[in-house]
């Protein structure tokens, strides 16, 4: 006797639904890409967080300085009013004489940290006119 072959196979000889095996391999790759996901959002939320201290830093000690530069002269070394540093950071400035120059010129420094860390240190000069 001849089976049809439109006639419905019996469930079970391998041909139809997803297998175990399948199943597992979908689910690993979808772990992985989960994981490579969250892993470039926190390396990008860390970026940021480190852009955000490292623009404070620039804005505090450009202020200072600027702030430093337009004080009164006061031959170094010498202490100038500072501003009030953004919560969380500190910033010191300092100045010195320049050797061998004339006593109407001095180095500015400024140093911005957050924390123990500095982030950042700037040198300019202020002249005495």
């Amino acid at each position: 006797m001849r089976k049809n072959p439109d006639a419905k196979r019996p469930p079970g000889n391998g041909e139809e639904g997803v297998g175990l095996v399948e199943s597992l391999i979908a689910v690993a790759i979808l772990g992985l890409t989960l994981v490579v996901l969250l892993s470039g959002l926190s390396t990008g939320s860390i970026a940021v967080s480190n852009t955000d201290e490292r623009v404070i830093a620039e804005n505090m000690a450009r202020s200072l300085l600027e702030y430093t530069k337009s004080a009164a002269y006061v031959a170094a070394p010498a202490s100038y009013p500072t501003l009030t540093p953004s919560p969380g950071y500190s910033a010191t400035v300092q100045t010195a004489a320049i050797p061998n120059a004339d006593s109407n010129i001095e180095k500015i420094t400024v140093s911005v940290m957050h924390g123990s860390k500095t982030l950042l240190t700037v040198e300019d000069y202020k002249v005495n006119r």
